[in-house]
């Protein structure tokens, strides 16, 4: 579970360093074109697009987003580090 979700969520270039839509539940209309044509599509023949458009939070509560972000970040690398030094050196 956390290799995929890390990789889905830092590593893919086009969402390198953070995903912030985890925290925000919110996607940028030009990425949800990109990530998901079909479902956009089919949104916009619809017409239920228009229900799903929601204003963006404040540039306040995005930076709060990344601030949590980076520091959950942090320390899911640092326990990962901190497993590997204790199967390495400590275990013996």
């Amino acid at each position: 579970i956390f290799t995929v979700h890390f990789f889905n969520t830092h590593l893919r270039p086009e969402k390198f360093p953070m995903d912030i839509v985890i925290f925000s539940g919110r996607i940028p209309l030009e990425e949800f074109k990109l990530d998901r044509p079909d479902e956009y599509k089919k949104l916009k023949e619809s017409g239920e697009l228009e229900k799903h458009l929601v204003e963006p939070y404040p540039p306040i509560v995005i930076k709060a987003m990344k601030i949590f972000g980076w520091t959950a970040l942090t320390i899911g690398l640092s326990m990962v580090l901190w497993i590997i030094y204790a199967m390495i050196f400590v275990y013996r």
